[in-house]
């Protein structure tokens, strides 16, 4: 039985598309393992989002293919669809695959089979073997085997593939390509066979969720598929991922105040200037986007909500930037991600006038984590002493248990409180103290 290790860089959707990729394997006879157990294959699954994602995937690529020569090196995922010859200029790389056709893998490897004239060495004279393909218009969302089972307690269940928004600075709709979703029965399905596993929560994750649907006829979106989940047995808790400001319609306000819908949620802001919103090519201004989170907190007083910044746009000046902080510090959010601009080759953003020093960029960053974390401590001071309920993810063998609630606090509660048969998955409740924070 051949050996087979996934590596996995980047976002939540690419950790659920490794994790499918695999589950495929297993069904195929192939043995799934770490690194350390000598692979015949490896998998790496890259990133591309940020400059420094390009940078750790090509790190990733060099250390394997010295440390593990005689292993077979497939890359592929969003590094890999946006710049597949910089890939094949590396040493070692047998395979080059994008972000689609992904079940042809295993054809091409027993192509290299062929090739090589044994099971998984590398003939080093030849070239990679490249299929990646551009994206075309009407692409079709591309069904990976339904999870019946995962590394996690909590479920990742992808609806939705691409992007067709083209922010200036973003990378992502060439690396994805258009909006694609998942067809709702698929999704039903999955969603039915994880909630019969026993999971208590599911996270509904993709590149642009709020678009859910625009593309199947408008038989169905987000607010819809949802109003589904929720009334499926056994749906403990379903956690939305990151949500576009302007995609929450009347009719997703009113289905998320469901009570299997956790209350926490990911907005991204990217600038609190209208000026640099524009530039951005973001569809909404700073009014719009503080009415949303004031709709938000009329119906849901407690909920977090978290947003993405980016800082150091090209244009930002002093003035700007300082207006945008006050904005973000306004919104008393419970987490903020905050990101400096990264100049992406070959989106509008990075030919603009007006690009910002390193140096400059990282000074802005500080300053909005501070006001981030001043923001966070003031959210979680509301909860101390209040009873909350917390999904556990390990349960350690003192009885220390750790896990979250439902609007994203990690906790860690002392093993004194655990009657003694608490196990991960479990939900449990407690009276929340400042000191069961875990981060």
């Amino acid at each position: 039985m051949e050996k087979v290790s996934f590596l996995t860089l980047g976002c939540k959707v690419n950790q659920t598309e490794s994790e499918a990729l695999a589950q495929f394997f297993q069904g195929e006879g192939y043995d799934i393992v770490q690194e350390t157990e000598e692979p015949d294959i490896f998998i790496i699954n890259t990133c591309t989002v940020t400059g420094m994602g390009s940078v750790k995937s090509r790190k990733l690529i060099r250390r394997i293919a010295k440390e593990h020569p005689s292993s077979t090196l497939v890359v592929m995922g969003c590094y890999s669809q946006t710049k597949p010859e910089e890939i094949a200029e590396l040493e070692g790389v047998d395979l080059i695959m994008g972000t689609q056709d992904r079940f042809s893998i295993l054809k091409h490897l027993r192509t290299l089979r062929q090739q090589t004239g044994n099971d998984s060495g590398r003939n080093k004279q030849k070239k990679p073997v490249q299929t990646v393909r551009p994206f075309v218009y009407g692409s079709r969302f591309e069904e990976l085997p339904l999870l019946q089972s995962e590394s996690r307690t909590r479920a990742m269940l992808k609806i939705q593939d691409g992007c067709s928004q083209f922010c200036t600075y973003c990378i992502v709709p060439y690396a994805r390509g258009p909006s694609r979703s998942r067809d709702p029965e698929n999704v039903i399905a999955e969603a039915s066979r994880l909630l019969e596993a026993g999971y208590k929560e599911i996270v509904l994750t993709g590149i642009h969720i709020g678009v859910y649907g625009q593309e199947l006829n408008h038989k169905i979106n987000l607010a819809g598929l949802i109003a589904r989940l929720v009334e499926l047995r056994g749906m403990s808790r379903l956690r939305l991922g990151s949500i576009e400001p302007m995609e929450f319609t009347p009719e997703l306000l009113e289905v998320i105040v469901h009570k299997a819908v956790c209350p926490h949620f990911h907005i991204p802001l990217q600038s609190g200037s209208d000026i640099i919103l524009e530039k951005m090519r973001r569809p909404y201004t700073v009014r719009e986007y503080a009415l949303l989170l004031g709709k938000i907190r009329e119906n849901l007083p407690d909920a977090a909500i978290a947003a993405d910044v980016m800082t150091g746009f090209p244009g930002e000046t002093d003035e700007i930037h300082q207006e945008a902080l006050k904005f973000a510090e306004n919104c008393e959010f419970a987490g903020i991600h905050v990101f400096p601009y990264s100049r992406r080759p070959g989106t509008p953003a990075a030919d603009m006038p007006g690009q910002i020093p390193k140096g400059v960029k990282a000074a802005r960053v500080k300053e909005f984590m501070k006001a981030g974390r001043k923001s966070r401590e003031k959210y979680v001071t509301r909860f101390i002493h209040h009873p909350v309920e917390v999904l556990l993810e390990k349960v350690s063998p003192d009885g220390t248990a750790q896990g979250h609630t439902g609007n994203y606090l990690e906790l860690r509660i002392p093993p004194e409180l655990n009657p003694g048969f608490w196990q991960p998955g479990q939900l449990v409740n407690c009276v929340f103290k400042k000191e069961y924070l875990f981060s």
